[in-house]
């Protein structure tokens, strides 16, 4: 199936809402004091169905880790999602983007290529005066047929393949004689602040700094002030002032637990990347947590 664009618009939503599915894929930080789906229950865009990002069925202890294929194929057919529907991700982040971007790499990854995210969010359809439903929610129907998910593994990077990058920043991997491979750019999307470790990291037990070796760019730098993804000439020179100056060179993105570098796979895909970006599923709430990992603060040199 082909891919369907990365965004879309309200007007084009709107245009097309009674025969696509729309999911509301909200999520929050503790500091930002919102429930998700409190939110959901009072107003949505007519039609949605909310799709709970910290529901899994990973046991690692880790927040909102990827669930398996029978977890993730279980979960969209009772939200009523088929194979065959135009799914289309939203949250009500007053960025405009925030969590909808994880929902919509999951679906990708997971093999669902036909999936797009709402240009600006619940915050732009509502600064429109689009229709709001509201009130309690109509429970979904489940979809008829059970939606099958197949995880691409290769899109998801672990805690080993983190640790081999960091070594090769760090100049103690060892490469076998003639090897030539080219090493992935490992992207942050945190705050510059949580980067360069100086702030103290919101998770218990989780260290402040950052992956040897990483870039720094923050998630909301790809989006405009209202909340609506960058053109394409932007996000080209947003990724080239972090370091990264080839965007179709291979990247894995990291954040604090996989939300917000969803955000940078997005943006890649919105500037005519090919392929999706590798997501570290783990993240800082994995990396940071562990000791003998090695860590680097300060602002990164080079």
């Amino acid at each position: 199936m082909k891919a369907s664009p990365a965004l879309v618009s309200t007007a084009w939503l709107s245009s097309n809402l009674p025969s696509v599915r729309v999911v509301d894929a909200s999520w929050y930080l503790p500091s930002m004091k919102r429930d998700a789906k409190a939110d959901f229950a009072q107003r949505r865009i007519p039609g949605a169905v909310f799709f709970d990002i910290d529901a899994t069925d990973d046991t690692s202890g880790l927040p909102h880790m990827l669930p398996s294929n029978g977890y993730f194929g279980k979960t969209m057919t009772e939200l009523g999602a088929a194979n065959d529907d135009h799914i289309v991700c939203y949250d009500a982040s007053e960025k405009g983007l925030f969590s909808a971007a994880r929902l919509w790499w999951m679906l990708r990854a997971f093999g669902h290529a036909n999936a797009s995210v709402l240009d600006g969010g619940f915050a732009a359809w509502q600064r429109e005066d689009r229709p709001v439903e509201e009130g309690a929610p109509t429970p979904p129907q489940p979809a008829a047929n059970t939606f099958k998910a197949s995880l691409d593994a290769s899109l998801v990077a672990d805690l080993a393949m983190m640790r081999a990058l960091v070594d090769a920043a760090l100049g103690t991997e060892v490469q076998p004689d003639g090897a030539a491979s080219i090493t992935p750019a490992v992207v942050d999307a945190r705050s510059q602040a949580r980067f360069e470790g100086s702030v103290a990291e919101a998770r218990p037990g989780c260290r402040s700094g950052r992956m040897p070796g990483s870039r720094n760019l923050p998630f909301d730098q790809v989006l405009s002030d209202d909340g609506t993804m960058k053109s394409v000439g932007e996000l080209n020179a947003v990724f080239a002032a972090a370091g990264v100056g080839d965007i179709h060179g291979p990247l894995v993105g990291s954040c604090g637990s996989g939300v917000t570098a969803s955000v940078l796979a997005l943006a890649l895909a919105h500037a005519g990347r090919a392929d999706l970006m590798q997501i570290y599923d783990g993240s800082w709430a994995e990396y940071g947590t562990d000791e003998a990992q090695p860590l680097a603060t300060g602002p990164a040199k080079g």
